[in-house]
Parts: C-alpha cells; sequence; structure tokens
C-alpha cells in the first residue's frame, strides 16, 4: 500500500462544488449553522456519503458521522474529520477541506479495496464556527459530554429562532441530546486536517505542518455601566461616560496582550454594542465581547491577572460600574504524541518536507482529544488569509497533506491496538 495515493483533480472538483453551494454575490459563503444553505450542504454531503456505500448516520447533535466497518469488530473506531459549515462570507476551505479529505481518502480506500483492522469513521461537526446561537464547536463539544441538554435551553438567535427547533430540523434531537455523547473506550484515535489560517508554512515554503497543540480561549462579556444626559449641558467633570470608560478598559487590554513576552499571546474585542447611541447623549452602558488565546493555561492567566488591575483602576478613577461574566474558558489541548509522530514518519516517507507548530484559531480536536489520542495536520494558507471570500490553499499542498492524511490512518491502523 505505500503507492497508494489519493486523487487530486477529483477532491478538487469536490472543493469546488461544494464551494459553490449558496455562494453569495461577493464570492463568499454564508453557510452558517443550521440555516438552509448549511442544510443544502450536509444534504449534499450526506448524499456523497451514501453513494459511497458507507454507513451514514446523525447523532443527536446533528453530527454526521460516516462508518466503513474494520475487519476487528473488538477494534475501537479511528475518526478522521472537521466541519462544513462556515463563519458569514467565509471561505470554502475552512474545516470543509478537512471533511472532503476524509471523504477522497475513504473514496480511495473503497476503490482500492484496502481492508483496515479498525473501523473507520468519518465526522462532519456540527456548528463548529461561532454562530448566532452563540454555541461553537456545538458537535464536538457533544460528543465530547461537555455540552449538556440543559444548555441549549434559552437559547435564541437574533431572529428569535431557538437552537433546539434548529437543531432538530437539522436532523438532530434535542430531547436526546446527551446521546451524542461517545466514550473514550469507542475511539482508537481521531485526525483532523484543517488550512493554517496564517503564514507560518507559507513563509517557509513548507507544504505539511505537524500540530503539537491548540490554543487555549478565554471569553468575556463585559458590561460597562455609566449614566445617559445630555451631551451639550453636560460638563465634562459631571459626566459618567460608559463609552469613554469601556474604550480606555478595551486600550488597556491591548496593551497587556502587546507586552506579553510570548509572541502567540493574542487579545480581541470583536464585538462592542453601546446605548443609547446616539450622537446628543452621553453613553449609558456598553458592552462588549473579549478574548484572549495563548498556548497555555499560564499564559492566558497572566493576561487576565493584568488586566483584573486594570479594570479596577480604570473604573474607579471614572466612576463607573462594570460587569464582567466569563462566557468561554477553554484550556490549551496538547495533541498525541503518538499521532504527531505518525504523521512526521509518513511525511518523511514521502519525502514531504514538515513544520511542527502550534495551532492559534480553536478547533474539533480541542474537545476530542478529551476522548483519545488526537492529531492535527494542517495545509498552507495562501496570504494566511481565512474567514473571508479570499480564503485559499494551493492544490499541490493540498495533495500532499492529504496523501499524509491517508497514511497516516493506514499507519495508525496497523499500530495500535486500543
Amino acid at each position: 500500500m505505500i503507492n497508494l495515493r489519493i486523487q487530486p483533480d477529483r477532491l478538487e472538483k469536490q472543493i469546488h462544488e461544494l464551494g459553490e453551494i449558496e455562494q453569495n454575490v461577493r464570492g463568499g459563503l454564508d453557510r452558517t449553522t443550521f440555516t438552509p444553505a448549511e442544510l443544502k450542504a450536509r444534504s449534499w454531503l450526506i448524499g456523497e456519503l451514501q453513494e459511497l456505500g458507507l454507513e451514514v448516520r446523525l447523532d443527536a447533535a446533528a453530527n454526521i458521522w460516516a462508518r466503513r466497518p474494520g475487519s476487528d469488530p473488538n477494534l475501537p473506531v479511528i475518526a478522521f474529520g472537521s466541519h462544513i459549515d462556515t463563519v458569514p462570507n467565509g471561505g470554502k476551505y475552512d474545516g470543509a477541506l478537512g471533511v472532503l479529505m476524509a471523504l477522497e481518502v475513504m473514496r480511495v480506500l473503497e476503490e482500492e479495496g484496502v481492508q483496515t483492522r479498525h473501523p473507520l469513521e468519518l465526522i462532519s461537526f456540527s456548528a463548529e464556527e461561532p454562530n448566532p446561537f452563540g454555541l461553537s464547536t456545538f458537535g464536538s463539544r457533544t460528543v465530547a459530554g461537555k455540552l449538556k441538554r440543559i444548555d441549549l435551553d434559552g437559547i435564541y438567535d437574533d431572529k428569535g429562532l431557538s437552537i433546539i427547533e434548529a437543531l432538530n430540523k437539522a436532523g438532530g434531537d434535542a430531547e436526546q441530546f446527551e446521546s451524542a455523547k461517545r466514550e473514550p473506550n469507542e475511539f482508537a484515535a481521531f485526525l483532523e486536517v484543517h488550512i493554517e489560517q496564517g503564514k507560518r508554512l507559507l513563509e517557509r515554503n513548507i507544504p505539511v505542518g505537524i500540530v503539537t497543540a491548540i490554543t487555549g480561549i478565554y471569553r468575556e462579556e463585559v458590561i460597562v455601566h455609566g449614566q445617559a444626559n445630555h451631551a451639550g449641558t453636560t460638563l465634562m467633570n459631571d459626566r459618567k461616560d460608559a463609552l469613554m470608560l469601556a474604550s480606555e478598559l478595551m486600550l488597556a487590554f491591548e496593551a497587556v496582550c502587546r507586552n506579553h513576552p510570548a509572541d502567540e499571546v493574542v487579545g480581541t474585542i470583536g464585538r462592542i454594542v453601546n446605548y443609547p447611541n446616539a450622537a446628543n447623549i452621553i453613553p449609558e452602558k456598553v458592552i462588549f465581547k473579549l478574548e484572549a488565546r495563548g498556548k497555555s493555561t499560564e499564559e492566558i492567566q497572566q493576561v487576565i491577572s493584568s488586566w483584573n488591575v486594570a479594570v479596577e483602576e480604570i473604573a474607579r478613577r471614572r466612576r463607573g460600574k462594570v460587569e464582567r461574566r466569563v462566557v468561554l474558558d477553554q484550556a490549551p489541548a496538547t495533541m498525541n504524541q503518538t499521532v504527531i509522530d505518525i504523521c512526521k514518519e509518513q511525511a518523511d516517507a514521502l519525502a514531504f518536507e514538515t513544520l511542527y507548530l502550534g495551532s492559534m484559531a480553536g478547533h474539533d480536536a480541542v474537545h476530542m482529544s478529551a476522548l483519545t489520542r488526537a492529531g492535527m495536520l494542517f495545509v498552507p494558507s495562501i496570504d494566511g488569509k481565512s474567514h473571508c471570500p479570499e480564503e485559499e490553499s494551493l492544490m499541490p499542498d493540498i495533495e500532499k497533506v492529504a496523501n499524509v492524511l491517508l497514511h497516516t490512518i493506514l499507519s495508525l491502523d496497523k499500530r495500535l491496538e486500543l
């Protein structure tokens, strides 16, 4: 099987087929969670999987699983895949590439009559991206037992649609939601392929990235209270301006992140709402979302601890009130060393240069690492662009990584017992 290879022309065709489903006028994809566009893409994928003769099922979280039996029914599953939902006006590679590579691997094994010892399962996780329901990595968190039925209560998008209604329409089952949880003894390993979404591979002209760890993500909702008043008659010394207080808090957060000695520590304020948002009224309330990322829990805590000090000082000086609510505290995840080593061995055997690197974005592999040996492969991103219509990876790189995926799965199948 050393000469086994994927078919790049077929894979490229499918990348464009899936990428054309509900493409918007700007060339991007609005395939956000459980929308009609995403349901159409799901239907396309399920059709491709069924045509291949795989055992296809949707679990209660609407994750799509496609199983290829192994010769030894006592062995646990080797799973691989990613997600097909996108951010608004997103690109055709983020997530979808990992699913389509997994589909191509399954096709090659079927066409060549390769019988694996372990059962293989392709997985397309639900709602990996941040979405209108505020529940990212929805499917993988459910599989890992980190998301419960109670977490769905009172969750609506900005149009008033409940997550329960949307989930059921997508083929999930809110009332049996926790049945989607899987157990560690069900898996031997999990592999996810993803575009890098950065420039490290590109700048070094290296085609294969082997991920060693995935960044931790910490998010807060911050509510800043001031006092509304007339913009013309209220003297500067008499003001309690929530927007100016919030602005100073944001700049303090940026300074803490910029001053941290680790380059991969980053911070973002990505959403801001100002009340009453009128030109002649001093703002009385501001709500913003804050995010910090780092390769270790210690780095993230250093950022938050330093910002805590700044928040207290700024709020006291500006005579305002600050409420804070943690909405996500996802610890960094180390990838499994056995999977890392086998990825490296297979890339070397194929004569492809590799780079070990950390993922600065979160992925479903974070949660799968709580269940089993998990690993990730990265494909170079042109200009480091992602979450936009210009997102692209080149087929020669995609072909190389897909072949590393294929041979890593076959090697894991030979070498792993449990």
